[in-house]
């Protein structure tokens, strides 16, 4: 089978393909037929060893995937083979094949695309998880997304507005603030200027932002905390500008404003089981149309090097899907 392995920490866009044996299921294991695989942030973080935790080489990346079962290990139902699923993996998506426990696998919708089921899972999960578990989000509540041309950050978009909230799109060139625009968000602003704080006032009138979703950090957080309505909530989600803010806490006491940590992994490995709600409710308005995670674009197998170039320098808009051949 055709697979981008990591040999050694470094530049993702050093990675080629390689060919490498078809794996076996083993006990309780489905193999998959990959039919696309997402990219994020934290897979180009992992080939470059840069992430928090090091991934042991060698190693396939890509955490999010969906397929078709081809073949399934003993106490896997046969009946299973021809499903159509997505899951999600701590590694080996960037592969033609790959095995996965039969337990992680969720059938598709009918009406869901792989490529939008492979680029669903972590920034959906974590926006709902985001909004609904962390921050509390209401209908009619205003959210500003600060890297909102991003995959996480139009996952957030696509969540808010489902749950009823208007949405500010922050993001730093014209083109990423007409993508989030073309993906619902109600407004888009220039956060790489440095009186956006007060462009923003001006465009929705002084503390009138409930939640802010962060998942870039940096000089960004301090200046959207300051925005935030009082009883506010800032919900923090990563940090894409490569710098972990430190915020004065004053600020929070004087907002009577709450900062929030999101960590939908860490929720769902403490309790696999608080991510079924989440699954239910996404997959549910995927099958109404009330949120569309179709990826902004599809790449060949060949090219996943150089999409998680892309992301490390923060030059790609929206959810990056590698799609296999086939």
């Amino acid at each position: 089978m055709r697979a981008v392995r990591v040999a050694e920490y470094g530049s993702p866009k050093n990675l080629t393909v390689e060919d490498l044996p078809v794996p076996a299921p083993g006990k309780g294991e489905c193999l998959l037929a990959v039919e696309a695989a997402g990219l994020g942030y934290v897979d180009a973080l992992l080939v470059q060893g840069a992430y928090q935790v090091k991934t042991p080489l060698p190693f396939i990346p890509g955490s999010e995937v969906a397929g078709r079962v081809e073949a399934v290990g003993e106490g896997v139902p046969e009946k299973l083979v021809g499903t159509r699923v997505m899951a999600l993996s701590p590694r080996g998506a960037l592969a033609e094949r790959i095995t996965l426990p039969a337990a992680v696998c969720t059938p598709l919708p009918d009406n869901m695309s792989a490529e939008a089921a492979a680029g669903f899972l972590v920034s959906y999960c974590t926006a709902l998880y985001g909004f609904e578990n962390c921050g509390k989000l209401q209908p009619g509540e205003t959210v500003l997304v600060l890297g909102a041309a991003g995959g996480v950050g139009m996952a957030a978009i696509d969540v808010a507005k489902a749950m009823g909230a208007k949405v500010v799109a922050a993001a730093s060139t014209e083109e990423k603030r007409q993508a989030a625009s073309a993906h619902g968000a109600d407004m888009a602003l220039d956060y790489s200027k440095e009186d956006w704080r007060k462009a923003l006032e001006e465009m929705i009138g002084k503390s009138a932002v409930d939640v802010v979703y962060d998942p870039v950090g940096g000089a960004f957080s301090e200046t959207a905390f300051r925005c935030l309505a009082p009883g506010g909530r800032h919900l923090v989600v990563g940090f894409a500008a490569g710098d972990i803010p430190k915020l004065p806490l004053n600020l929070a006491l004087l907002k009577r404003a709450s900062l929030v940590g999101v960590d939908w992994g860490g929720e769902i490995r403490a309790n696999a089981a608080a991510n079924v709600p989440l699954m239910k409710t996404l997959t549910e308005w995927v099958v109404d149309g009330k949120i569309h995670p179709e990826p902004a674009a599809t790449f060949p197998l060949e090219e996943a090097g150089a999409v998680l170039q892309s992301l490390l320098e923060r030059k790609s808009v929206g959810k990056p899907v590698i799609r296999m051949k086939g």
